[in-house]
């Protein structure tokens, strides 16, 4: 059997799982970015891969999200301009402190993300949130830093962007989690595109991976939103736990 047909019938299934719980939830580079690397695709081909797939099948998540009218785009469009600035910084900080310290750090952010999930029962619960009292430029503030914030974030660690994105505009900006999540798809897009290009620039693309993968990640990111969008915050919510559990033991393995 030939090398790559190997390679499709191990990545995408898993890409297609992805694309599912990255919809939903976000965290969908926890499942994909390993499957490239199980396959022997070495790393920075892997990475940048993921990206150009990644950001087709986002695209098709924040149509979905978008066209239910399950999201503000004003506050998710402020978000994703920041979320590209602060992943950028995020990248220059990288370059100059130690990546154990920041995976210790969020080895001890996690857990306490899911405790406040299990104890406020409510967290993010469709009708469950009181509305903010905020001004327009208050809200528009808010955004800009959750996307500067979450998109540094981004730049120095990445996985369980969206997740965190999706968390913080429930807590900050009293969006259920439904909202929350198709808000956090625009963030993830443009984040995910810019983040192609240069990899696209820098030749880092298994081009033969694409297309297919990419059209396993669609479909999965078009199931998890419809999903989403009909289950309502309880899904999202559940996923989330899902996807922690996952970040926690991944970076767990890291460091040990």
């Amino acid at each position: 059997m030939p090398e790559i047909i190997k390679t499709l019938l191990i990545v995408c299934p898993l890409v297609f799982l992805a694309g599912f719980v990255d919809s939903v939830a976000g965290g969908g580079g926890l499942i994909s970015l390993p499957a490239y690397l199980f396959c022997g695709i070495p790393a920075h081909m892997a990475s940048g891969t993921n990206k150009v797939v990644n950001s087709i099948g986002t695209s098709v998540a924040a149509g979905k999200y978008i066209k239910s009218g399950k999201i503000n785009l004003r506050y998710a469009i402020i978000a994703a301009v920041f979320a590209l600035l602060g992943s950028a910084i995020g990248t220059e900080i990288a370059t100059l402190l130690s990546d154990r310290v920041f995976k210790i750090i969020i080895l001890c952010a996690l857990p306490t993300a899911a405790i406040i999930l299990t104890i406020k029962k409510d967290f993010g619960k469709d009708g469950s949130i009181p509305s903010r009292s905020y001004t327009k430029r208050t809200e528009y503030i808010l955004c800009a830093i959750i996307g500067l914030f979450i998109g540094c974030y981004d730049g120095m660690v990445g996985p369980g962007t969206g997740t965190f994105m999706i968390m913080a505009f429930t807590a900050v900006m009293g969006m259920d989690l439904l909202t929350s999540s198709g808000c956090a798809k625009v963030g993830n897009l443009a984040s995910n595109i810019a983040s192609a290009i240069v990899w696209i620039i820098n030749g880092h693309v298994y081009w033969a991976l694409v297309i297919p993968a990419a059209a396993c990640n669609v479909l999965g990111n078009y199931l998890g939103a419809r999903y989403a969008i009909k289950g309502g915050s309880k899904r999202i919510r559940s996923m989330i736990f899902v996807v922690l559990a996952l970040l926690f033991v991944k970076i767990l393995f890291e460091i040990i």
